[in-house]
């Protein structure tokens, strides 16, 4: 899974990328310029989004006819794909790149982002900023996800059933439940919060007389479709690299597709090289960064797996193992 040598030897600097990889001063502050009001429409919209595949699918309810049957289906994937971009914006509130007053960002963050998608996101940031540190590290928080890559094709299929069948989702989330007894006050207090969170969505439920429909299209796509997207983007994130200060040995870049942008990699994120490369760029900018990295050579076409499917692949192509 880590590049050939020569395949790191071909950067070129110019007048925006320096010989190590990184944005110039000037450069690096265009970059670095947070797009309020875009990330404040982008939020606005995931809520527009989540309530009305709710809406729709509350509509059709009853459960005698097919047709019914497969709008709740398609609601129920979709939902696993909202709290993907939940996640995502979350990220960019935890490296306080949603909006430029630190107050708003946080607010944002926890309570709209973060609380309601079971996030504790101040636990999150710094584990998070652990991981942008020393990817692969002795502190990295991510390593269960990733570790051991590339495996067999049966290990990755037992991995993913575990996923989609609530058992991965299951385990961490009795986690969150005993967090809420925790002896640390703050941790306790973000459980506590994003346990009132789920107690009021709950309620708003039960208001408009659908009592179950937060457990069918919220806390069930997160237990499952949820946990299969967030396996199969962190693997084609950090899937068998390692521990290096050339980000091109701990970080993968991918190709980045409509279809995958949609369903797995919302808001830029799948641009992950670049953002491992200066983690202070918001999302909205890492195409612009990507794009300058390969102009100097930094990422090259070798470099890059043609697919999300083309790198699961190669990941799953290992010896195997148990897991």
């Amino acid at each position: 899974m880590i590049p050939e040598p020569a395949l790191l030897d071909s950067v070129r600097p110019t007048e925006r990328i320096t010989a190590g990889g990184r944005p110039n001063p000037e450069f690096r502050e265009q970059l670095r310029r947070i797009p309020n009001r875009r990330n404040a429409l982008a939020v606005i919209a995931l809520y527009v989004q989540t309530v009305a595949i709710v809406l729709i699918a509350v509509r059709f309810d009853d459960w005698r006819a097919w047709s019914n049957w497969l709008v709740w289906i398609a609601a129920f994937v979709l939902m696993g794909r909202a709290h993907a971009q939940f996640a995502a914006l979350m990220h960019e509130a935890a490296h306080r790149l949603l909006f430029r007053n630190r107050r708003a960002n946080d607010f944002v963050g926890r309570w709209l982002l973060g609380f309601p998608s079971f996030t504790p996101i101040d636990a999150y940031r710094r584990g998070h900023m652990a991981h942008h540190r020393d990817e692969f590290g002795p502190d990295e928080p991510d390593i269960p996800l990733y570790r051991g890559y590339p495996i067999s094709k049966d290990s990755m299929r037992r991995k993913l059933v575990r996923d989609a069948t609530g058992r991965t989702g299951w385990k961490l989330f009795k986690g969150l439940l005993g967090a809420v007894r925790s002896d640390s006050p703050p941790v306790r207090f973000q459980a506590r919060c994003i346990v009132a969170t789920q107690l009021v969505l709950i309620a708003i439920g039960i208001a408009l007389h659908h009592p179950l429909v937060y457990f069918i299209l919220w806390l069930a796509p997160f237990l499952t479709v949820w946990r299969v997207i967030n396996r199969l983007r962190s693997i084609a994130e950090h899937g068998g690299m390692q521990r290096s200060k050339d980000r091109r040995l701990t970080t993968h870049s991918v190709k980045q597709s409509p279809l995958a942008r949609f369903v797995l990699v919302p808001f830029h994120i799948g641009w992950h090289l670049a953002h491992h490369v200066d983690a202070g760029v918001p999302m909205a900018h890492l195409p612009k960064l990507h794009a300058e990295l390969q102009r100097a050579g930094y990422v090259v076409e070798a470099l890059e797996y043609r697919s999300y499917t083309a790198l699961w692949r190669k990941l799953s192509s290992g010896a195997s193992l148990p897991g």
